[in-house]
């Protein structure tokens, strides 16, 4: 080995380390180092002294699971779900984290991802949601099905199903004792819907087997009659949060035009084509097939509506008068094709809501390369004991 080669320990699963933990970093872990290797640690917190499990180990990544915490951290509080912890289910990574530290460790993900990805520096701030404790605020679930019949949730990185008789993030009129109670025949996962009217739909394999087929939405003065299994914003205070922040950012004008990319039903379509007026125009664009057929039916009697079936890479590039453009993408972000197209148009406002601090601080660079400047960012902390975080972020071309 030549001299100045920095030795790399062999780890192997199943080993047991005693380790100080480093800063948070993006995907629910914090940061270890051993003897030259990064370690991805679950379950723990820094500034804790722990013992670590490895539990994976390749040529690129290492990761492990704090199992016994020997220098707690002040933020640290015991998990209120017994499902949490090394072992169990893979749905919340921040049980052990009280609420408001939660917040700043996703302030401090988000920043992170902009400095190291996009080269931006910028302050953000996580705001709260109610319900303030973190607790009862899904409304949507899917649940895998054991080989014994039981409904659960798959481990962390795994496809092992922990069973489960509740989850305490769901709101209660998921009602999951019951659903835990029952043996279920077969391995299709169990999708749960519970609308913020009370309707609570059950459905396997896309297919209701139980509740009413078409659940009513409501936010603010709007109304949406969705089927359970188009998109919808699972937090149950989010549609009205996110309308609230998307509206005061783009500022729209009665008569203006303006596009709702990834539009799924049309949650935000709805208020947009209230603002703008009968002279003004909202272009939805989406490619799911039963959120089409769902805004289809909503915006019907809706003139300045145009809905546009396809992906946003093929349908964005057919628009050219746009005063503003409002996207929610999914996880993986718009990317540099759809960014381009949205330059192409120059509209004087963009306002980004994205579910993943990675690929947005990619596509915000794209957009501040193209002549864009960020005037506003802030998270909201719609997916509470987990390491998820929204975030809006709004764009104004530079003069």
């Amino acid at each position: 080995m030549n001299e100045e080669q920095t030795p790399v320990s062999t780890l192997e699963v199943g080993q047991i380390l005693t380790l100080e933990i480093g800063p948070v970093a993006h995907g629910g872990h914090f940061i270890a180092r051993h003897e030259g290797r990064v370690i991805f640690v679950r379950h723990a917190l820094s500034g804790e002294s722990a013992k670590v499990l490895i539990t994976q180990v390749t040529s690129k990544i290492c990761r492990g699971d704090a199992i016994e915490i020997l220098q707690p951290s002040v933020h640290r509080v015991v998990a209120p779900c017994p499902y949490s912890g090394s072992g169990g289910c893979g749905g919340c990574d921040f049980q052990h984290i009280d609420v408001a530290h939660q917040r700043t460790l996703k302030a401090e993900i988000i920043r992170e991802q902009f400095s190291r990805l996009a080269k931006i520096d910028l302050e953000v701030s996580v705001v709260g949601v109610s319900p303030e404790s973190g607790l009862e605020w899904r409304t949507r679930m899917d649940f895998a099905v054991s080989p014994v019949g039981k409904i659960g949730l798959f481990g962390s990185r795994s496809n092992e199903v922990v069973e489960i008789e509740d989850c305490l993030i769901a709101v209660p009129e998921m009602n999951i004792a019951s659903l835990a109670s029952r043996k279920w025949g077969g391995d299709q996962r169990l999708e749960v819907a519970v609308s913020s009217t009370g309707q609570v739909n059950v459905a396997r394999g896309g297919r209701s087997i139980s509740g009413p087929t078409r659940l009513v939405e409501k936010v603010g003065s709007h109304e949406y009659t969705i089927s359970p299994q188009s998109f919808w914003q699972s937090h149950i205070n989010a549609p009205a949060t996110l309308m609230r922040a998307v509206v005061d950012q783009l500022d729209l004008q009665y008569g203006e035009h303006v596009c709702d990319l990834y539009g799924g039903v049309g949650l935000f379509t709805a208020e947009l084509a209230r603002i703008v007026g009968s002279s003004g125009k909202v272009h939805l664009i989406e490619s799911d097939r039963k959120a089409i057929s769902d805004a289809e039916k909503i915006f019907a009697d809706r003139k300045n509506v145009v809905i546009h079936n396809g992906t946003v890479e093929s349908q964005l590039p057919k628009i050219s008068k746009v005063d503003s453009i409002l996207l929610d993408p999914p996880r993986t972000g718009a990317g540099e094709m759809v960014v381009t197209s949205i330059l192409r148009i120059k509209p004087r406002t963009i306002v980004y809501v994205s579910c993943d601090p990675a690929s947005l601080a990619r596509d915000a660079k794209f957009l501040v390369d193209g002549g864009y400047q960020i005037d506003h960012i802030v998270g909201f902390d719609l997916f509470p004991m987990t390491q998820h975080v929204e975030t809006v972020v709004k764009f104004s071309r530079k003069n």
